[in-house]
């Protein structure tokens, strides 16, 4: 067995007694947790202050007579006000710090039944973040024994996976806070499930700011609502939720918003303005579409993250706001800053907790259960409970998880798709006809927005020809055309977008080939050029 060490404070109240022969009547904690035949100490680090020195020595003394193999080592420790919590917590972290541990050469329990509470718990602390890399150890009188008897004493293993009912406990509570952050929603895809169980741990422990990235619609917002949330009931916001979509903020008025301004600061100032990252003090602030911001704002809220402090339009005195951050966008950052359209300091600030929110077209399998979510939200909304029949839920759900659910504005398509469903059937049950309805509609608004995106392709081909168009063959002509357009001439287009083959052909006519590629669809230089 490796020796034993014990760290714990003299107790001034609890280890005083008469200085005679009546002193073994009564229990002393220090020198009863040395008078345990199943428990050797070694050695016994006994802190105190200046003021108990002859109390320190009468108990080492004692120690002796008990236990002539424990070593006492006195250690002062003096504490201006035992009951300052940061006075305590420093000093003791500092006698950690110092401390010459050696946990591969002996063992270590740290008693905390003595001192006061706020050193109790400051021992506590300083054990769970392994500064005192060992045990807590508790002693008490035990019961129906003489009052001079050593009492009990307790090992607590801060091990919470030791103890099963605890870590059942805790296994069930971060269940619950993942489901929260899902909004109750039993989610199946592997993938994202994982993602929100990272979430959950990092929102619970961390107050760093948090950087949610994924294209619009992927449920951003109401992720960040749910982070925020699931804080508040753990106690570690106690101020608003406030959200921003930072592509609203433009010109003058975008520092103004968010930092606040004076009054007077410029034309229309006609009171003090308080701004958004003030009102969002002891809680939380969600940019959302952050890499909208202008360069002068992103530096303005670097020095407000870091120093939590910013200065309002107008003012000479600096505002502090003491926030948590969240931030959202569908851009690449990491472009944006080679690009330099976005601060690399700020970006290095925010990217240690990045997770990616996928479509929903990338998680189908969270179609059906997010189907039913919807239908709840309509139901609390409008008051009014509506349900599908089963085939035209059947028919909904081979569309919506098949090919042809593009679901191009991801859960924002899903939650207007039920909500017209629901409200195109006022018996609360809708029917094949209003799927089949609804499944038509999407298609058409789908390909109306796949059309706007093609470099305006239906201004040169007509109906019919762009219906014939696979998906694929419509990017490649709408890239053609693109360079032809901003090409002098048909042979200089040609060169541009034959470059790579020209070089693996003993002779060439990117002209003729480009007019003979154009040819298939209908289309003249001509009509381009002009």
């Amino acid at each position: 067995m490796k020796p034993l060490t014990v760290i714990g404070f003299l107790g001034s109240t609890l280890d005083a007694s008469k200085f005679g022969p009546s002193r073994w009547n009564k229990w002393r904690p220090s020198v009863g947790l040395t008078m345990h035949e199943d428990l050797r100490v070694d050695r016994f680090v006994m802190l105190h202050g200046s003021a108990h020195t002859r109390l320190a020595e009468y108990i080492a003394d004692d120690i002796a007579s008990v236990s002539p193999e424990t070593t006492v080592d006195k250690r002062v420790l003096n504490l201006n006000d035992p009951w300052d919590f940061e006075e305590v917590y420093g000093k003791l972290l500092d006698f950690a710090r110092a401390y010459p541990f050696d946990p591969e050469a002996e063992d270590y329990l740290i008693h905390i039944t003595t001192g006061t509470h706020v050193a109790q718990i400051c021992l506590f602390l300083l054990t769970e973040a392994h500064y005192l890399p060992g045990r807590l150890l508790q002693t008490q009188p035990q019961r129906g024994m003489p009052t001079g008897a050593p009492g009990s004493w307790n090992i607590i293993d801060l091990d919470l996976s030791r103890y099963d009912s605890i870590a059942t406990r805790f296994a069930a509570d971060s269940a619950e806070s993942t489901s929260f952050l899902k909004s109750g929603i039993d989610t199946r895809n592997a993938a994202f499930n994982h993602l929100i169980d990272e979430i959950e741990q990092v929102a619970v422990r961390s107050r760093a700011p948090v950087l949610l990235i994924g294209p619009t619609g992927a449920g951003k917002s109401q992720l960040a609502r749910r982070i925020y949330e699931l804080k508040r009931v753990k106690h570690q916001v106690v101020g608003p939720f406030v959200e921003v979509n930072c592509a609203t903020l433009k010109g003058d008025g975008a520092m103004s918003a968010l930092f606040g301004h004076k009054r007077g600061a410029f034309t229309g100032a006609a009171a003090d303005r308080p701004g958004l990252l003030r009102t969002a003090d002891t809680g939380m602030l969600f940019l959302d579409e952050i890499g909208e911001l202008g360069i002068d704002e992103q530096a303005m809220i670097l020095r407000a993250i870091e120093d939590k402090r910013f200065l309002p339009v107008g003012a000479d005195k600096e505002a502090a706001s003491d926030f948590q951050l969240i931030a959202g966008t569908n851009r690449d950052l990491g472009r944006a800053v080679a690009e330099g359209h976005f601060r690399d300091d700020l970006y290095a600030r925010l990217n240690l907790w990045t997770f990616a929110l996928p479509g929903l077209a990338d998680r189908r399998e969270d179609i059906e259960p997010n189907l039913d979510y919807e239908l709840d939200r309509f139901a609390e909304r409008e008051g009014a409970r509506v349900t599908f029949n089963k085939e035209a839920r059947e028919r909904y759900l081979a569309f919506a998880t098949g090919a042809g659910g593009r679901w191009a504005g991801n859960f924002r398509d899903l939650a207007a798709s039920v909500t017209r469903m629901a409200t195109f059937s006022p018996k609360g049950r809708i029917d094949s006809a209003c799927a089949e309805a609804e499944i038509a509609r999407l298609t058409r608004l789908w390909a109306s927005e796949s059309a706007a995106v093609d470099d305006g392709l239906e201004a040169l081909l007509d109906d019919g020809a762009l219906d014939e168009l696979d998906p694929f063959d419509r990017v490649q002509l709408a890239h053609v055309v693109a360079v032809c357009r901003r090409s002098r001439s048909l042979s200089e287009a040609g060169r541009a977008l034959f470059a790579a083959s020209r070089a693996r052909r003993t002779s060439s006519n990117d002209a003729d080939r480009l007019r003979k590629y154009l040819a298939r669809f209908g289309l003249e230089w001509a009509q381009l050029a002009a």
